[in-house]
This record gives C-alpha cells, sequence and structure tokens, in this order.
C-alpha cells in the first residue's frame, strides 16, 4: 500500500475491525456485481471508494430517463449508453485505482458459473428470480459468499449467503420463486429504498472480504420503510432444497 492509498483509506484502517490488514485484502479482492440498477449503483460506487481492487460489473441493459429516479450511478447525458459503460465512468471519477472490468453481455450458463468462480464474492442486484436462482446456484457450485438484496415498493430485505456445504441458500429461502417476481417496473419503489439496501450489500460485502463483524449469513433482514421498521428472521438450509441439499452444480 503506497502513500496515497494510506491516506485515501485512512479513515477505514483506524477502526480496529478493519485495520491496515483488512484494507489490503480489500484491495486484493475481486466482487462480481450482477445488476447496475437501483442496488447495483450503491454497491459499486461504496466499494470502488472503499478500495476493493477489482470490481466485476455485468449488466447488458442500456440506460433509460427511468433509471435516473434511483440508479445514481448513471447520468442524465448517459440515456442510451450500455449500463456498464456509464458505470465505469462513474467508479473511475471515484477512485482511478479501482479496476473495473466490464461484461455487457447477459451471463449465463457456464460464462455465469466462470465469473463466480473468479470473484472472492458476488453482490446480486438483479431484479427477478430467474437471474437471483442462477447467480445463487453458481455461488454454491463454487463456494462464493453471496451478498444478496431486493427491494420493491417501499420494502427491502438483504441476507448473505456463504456458500458452504450445510448453510442455506437462495433457494432455501424461495424455493422456485413461482407467481412472486415482481419488478420495480411493474409495480414502483421509493428511490432512497434502494440506496438503503444497496449500501447495506455494501457494507456486508466489506465485512465478507475483511473477516469485520458479522455477516448477515443465516439471518435475513426485512425494511418495511414505510413505518421504517426492520425485523430480523433466522434462515436454516432446506433438507430438500434442489440446490445446496445434494450440492448440485449449477
Amino acid at each position: 500500500m503506497n502513500d496515497q492509498q494510506l491516506l485515501r483509506y485512512s479513515r477505514q484502517i483506524m477502526l480496529p475491525s478493519i485495520d491496515f490488514s483488512g484494507q489490503e485484502r480489500l484491495l486484493a479482492s475481486r466482487v462480481l456485481i450482477v445488476g447496475l440498477g437501483g442496488l447495483g449503483s450503491p454497491v459499486a460506487m461504496y466499494l470502488a471508494a472503499a478500495g476493493v481492487g477489482e470490481l466485476v460489473l455485468a449488466d447488458y441493459d442500456r440506460v433509460d430517463l427511468s433509471n435516473l429516479q434511483r440508479q445514481i450511478i448513471h447520468t442524465s447525458e448517459r440515456i442510451g449508453m450500455q449500463k456498464v459503460d456509464s458505470a465505469a465512468l462513474t467508479l473511475t471519477q471515484i477512485n482511478p485505482d479501482c479496476r473495473v472490468l466490464k461484461c455487457a453481455e447477459k451471463l449465463e450458463g457456464k460464462a455465469l458459473l466462470e465469473q463466480v468462480a473468479g470473484a472472492d464474492l458476488v453482490v446480486d442486484g438483479s431484479d427477478n428470480f430467474a437471474t437471483r436462482f442462477a447467480v445463487n446456484d453458481a455461488c454454491v457450485a463454487t463456494q462464493t459468499p453471496l451478498v444478496s438484496g431486493a427491494a420493491i415498493r417501499t420494502e427491502g430485505q438483504i441476507s448473505v449467503f456463504t456458500g458452504r456445504p450445510g448453510d442455506p441458500c437462495y433457494r432455501c429461502l424461495y424455493g422456485t420463486g413461482g407467481e412472486m417476481d415482481e419488478t420495480c417496473s411493474q409495480n414502483g419503489v421509493v428511490a432512497p429504498l434502494v440506496g438503503i439496501i444497496g449500501s447495506m450489500q455494501a457494507i456486508e460485502a466489506i465485512k465478507v472480504l475483511t473477516g469485520a463483524g458479522a455477516p448477515l449469513a443465516g439471518r435475513l433482514m426485512l425494511l418495511d420503510a414505510l413505518q421504517m421498521e426492520w425485523q430480523t428472521v433466522k434462515l436454516k438450509a432446506d433438507p430438500d432444497c434442489p440446490v445446496c441439499s445434494g450440492r448440485g452444480a449449477a
């Protein structure tokens, strides 16, 4: 770590739970962020600012006017631009030392598995069950930690899935998903809600990568933003889970 880095990250290094060694682990980490929308925006910005060495940005969508109410990594001037390109511009301005890799194609199958296997941690900021399940399955297959978040209307949730045998995975929580697949475009979302959940995802990622504190593994936090009430639910592995009970491949 050079003098500029020591100064840039000094406020984190002075925390006993992170210290110099934790900051070095962040600098050596590679994080895959799936989705650069309302959740992925604060996740990417805070992880870049915090000193994660390499961020892999995965999103095949383009910036739309309707995104700008909540997807703060993008700007009005970038409407029509690939989200990965727009996000990379913002992250480079925040921290030019952060290495940014872009994946503008839909990640699935072998390509998804390879990207997950090459990451120290995955943050899921997607907005549909198909993607969340695919990311979860790849994380289970490679035993890669997954920080999962979701936000819709005025409600949000966040959890951490370790990928380790015996611990619950995302499918233990939702099974096949079924008719619960809802998106912000169909139901709406209040802008700061995704900032709250996305920022918490960034904190959980930092905790997992540095070993600080107690990550939300085995716990699901639920937020009712209208009442500003939090609820924490304990999670257990489903013995009949089609993914993690038999440690199935993605």
